[in-house]
């Protein structure tokens, strides 16, 4: 059972002095929809969740859940590397309405397979929602191999997974272990339609943040069964893919939609603004696709 199929936008989270701008959010969504976006998912990575608190959090399950209103899935990023911290976040989320959860592998302290199957499955015990499991060894320094989200399939509550590794090799064996309702989503823009050959279902995407019609796109002319025009579209996409990694994420994606005069507002130390040689860049790739 899947969540969603299609594009599924790790929002950012607007910022300014007082906290999160609800009315740029707002925007944010609201535009997000119009262009055909396919799920919303906050207080992910590029949501800059590290630095929300609980309260900032819960609001924004609460702003998003109210203002989608049903029109596409809501989807809560309740990961911690402390399980029990997890279990409360994605309590109060489901409380809170949303559709389901994306649960990142626990960080820092590198837990064994047993450890993370253990964690994951407490989770899952614990709501009454969908859960997504996210892969991203880059981040947290652990990678979950095939054999451990085969075993954490067997959940009815874990249905699917953000993968991230990278790994083309690893993803291939994953896709083959996995069962046919199990969703498998890119983590990474650049690798769109390499996973939806293996069988994927979408994205779960970064990039979607400045063009969000064409990753939808992208992932339907797949589907559809117009692999020429997904190529084209994954082509495309991929140079601003490189840049908005040019620093570390959300840095550059904010700094891209400040630049459209999408208002995404600040970063939260340890994050800064983009240095002025990477903006310099910026400015060159997103005038390429005449976003500014």
């Amino acid at each position: 059972m899947e969540l969603f199929i299609g594009s599924g936008v790790a929002i950012i989270t607007p910022l300014n002095g007082q906290g999160i701008d609800f009315e740029a959010f707002k925007r944010l969504i609201e535009w997000h929809i119009q262009n055909n976006t396919d799920a919303i998912i906050v207080t992910g990575t590029t949501g800059e969740a590290a630095t929300l608190s609980d309260d900032e959090k819960k609001a924004l399950y609460e702003f998003t859940v109210k203002t989608v209103a049903g029109r596409v899935p809501v989807i809560a990023g309740t990961g911690s590397n402390n399980t029990q911290k997890a279990i409360q976040l994605s309590i109060m989320a489901e409380k809170t309405g949303v559709q389901g959860l994306l649960v990142v592998s626990p960080y820092y302290n590198k837990g064994t397979a047993k450890g993370m199957i253990a964690h994951f499955e407490a989770i899952a015990d614990a709501v009454n929602i969908p859960i997504i499991v996210y892969n991203v060894p880059s981040r947290t320094t652990v990678n979950l191999a095939p054999s451990t989200i085969k075993a954490l399939s067997a959940h009815q509550n874990i249905v699917g997974i953000k993968e991230a590794s990278a790994d083309i090799s690893q993803i291939t064996e994953l896709a083959s272990l996995l069962p046919e309702n199990f969703a498998l989503y890119a983590g990474n823009d650049d690798h769109i339609v390499p996973i939806l050959s293996l069988g994927g279902k979408g994205v779960i995407s970064t990039v979607a943040n400045i063009l969000p019609r064409e990753t939808h796109d992208l992932v339907m002319a797949y589907m559809s069964g117009d692999l020429k025009r997904a190529l084209e579209i994954q082509f495309k996409i991929n140079p601003l893919v490189r840049s908005l990694f040019i620093e570390t994420n959300p840095i550059p994606v904010k700094a891209a939609l400040n630049l459209m005069g999408m208002n995404a507002g600040l970063l939260r130390l340890p994050l800064t603004e983009i240095e002025e040689e990477h903006k310099k860049h910026l400015i060159s790739i997103l005038n390429t696709y005449h976003l500014l």
